[in-house]
């Protein structure tokens, strides 16, 4: 395989770790599709390609956010039980749900997330809330000092109980379509624990790495991980998520949910292509 070949996978790789920390969704989804249209490869060696960028990223920019204070790690572990216990319902009915109309009410629930993070984009922080019990029990409030605002930021939850069961069905589409959890992520903490934004990107970071180590390895036990083409993957996600980590601190939230709602209506228009197709 020629230099230049996997110095363009390289590259493409810094780029999409750096939207990938910024965002908190991982690399994959420019990686797979960078993969497989620019680069020839099949889909399964993309998509293995990009469960080790996933937890490069992850890596890469949860150090950087933990140092910081940004990550809530106790929303983040919380949240994760959710998602895996989803996962597993989603595993064991998979084959009893249509998942033609499960890729359209997907769709549907992306823009619908689309057009309301565009109402919010003005809004660096969300309003003062009044935690749930849930929150105060386990004390799932935190701050960290924003560098774009230059102060301080303190925060509390609420509606945790509603969260947790977005990660629930979160983890069940991802076992039933296939799909990444990230974008749930964001948006479960974001539009309805009213956390700042940043914390949910962060925190978002830091919880995609653990599933995705288990579908790497899974990827790997079958030998679809190729390691000419995840090698430059990963070590070109893991610098894109430091540059991305350090960028993000010093943005606005208006242009980072700017930057996030593309992501929502190209994941959207995917669903649809899917259900079509299906």
């Amino acid at each position: 395989m020629e230099s230049w070949h996997l110095l363009g996978i390289f590259l493409m790789s810094i780029v999409a770790g750096t939207f990938g920390s910024i965002l908190g969704l991982g690399g994959g989804i420019i990686v797979v599709p960078a993969l497989t249209l620019l680069f020839g490869y099949d889909y399964r060696t993309a998509v293995a390609a990009s469960a080790v960028s996933i937890i490069a990223t992850s890596s890469g920019a949860a150090i950087s956010y933990l140092k910081q204070r940004v990550t809530n790690t106790r929303i983040a572990m919380l949240l994760e039980v959710g998602t895996t216990a989803g996962a597993l319902v989603g595993a064991m009915v998979a084959a009893y749900l249509p998942t033609r109309v499960l890729f359209w009410i997907f769709a549907v629930l992306m823009l619908y997330m689309a057009y309301s993070m565009f109402q919010a984009r003005k809004q660096e922080l969300p309003p003062p809330v009044e935690p749930d019990r849930i929150s105060r029990t386990l004390r799932l409030e935190g701050s960290y000092y924003d560098q774009a605002l230059k102060r301080q930021v303190d925060y509390r939850v609420a509606r945790t109980t509603p969260a947790f069961g977005v990660m629930f069905i979160s983890g069940g589409l991802s076992a039933l379509l296939g799909i990444g959890g990230g974008t749930f992520k964001v948006l479960a903490m974001d539009q309805i624990m009213k956390l700042p934004y940043k914390v949910s990107t962060a925190t978002s970071n830091f919880m995609i790495g653990v599933t995705a180590a288990t579908s790497a390895l899974v990827y790997f036990l079958r030998g679809d991980v190729n390691p000419i083409v995840a090698t430059p993957v990963a070590l070109g996600v893991l610098a894109g998520a430091q540059i991305g980590s350090k960028l993000m601190m010093k943005m606005k939230v208006r242009t980072m949910r700017l930057l996030f709602i593309p992501v929502l209506i190209y994941t959207a228009i995917q669903m649809v292509m899917k259900g079509v197709a299906g």
